[in-house]
């Protein structure tokens, strides 16, 4: 099972296992991981699960779709590497994911 490593704003670590399949947005949401709100529940509508994610690993990733773009126009600390955790599927090719979340989501 792929592991993502979630990193609070104060640096505090979540290693968690989260099954092929999943988005990063729910691996953190099952396992209590604070930080991830996602208070949309996943449908791409609010932004309160954005992540930053680590430069090693944003080529592995799909491209964002317009709505995840405009989703994030509405978030707080937007850098290049920002996404919304609901739109990131878990693949094994996935397996050591980090991502960080903004101090505005604590």
């Amino acid at each position: 099972m792929p592991k993502v490593k979630y990193i609070e704003h104060n640096g505090k670590e979540h290693e968690v296992d989260v099954p092929a399949g999943w988005s990063v947005m729910e691996g953190a949401v099952k396992n209590l991981v604070p930080g991830i709100d996602a208070d949309c529940g996943g449908a791409c509508a609010c932004a309160t699960c954005h992540v930053f994610v680590d430069q090693a690993w944003l080529d592995k990733l799909p491209k964002k779709e317009d709505m995840e773009v405009t989703m994030l126009d509405f978030a707080p600390e937007v850098e290049a590497n920002s996404r919304l955790s609901c739109q990131i599927k878990v693949t094994p090719e996935l397996d050591g994911l980090v991502v960080r979340m903004p101090k505005s989501q604590h």
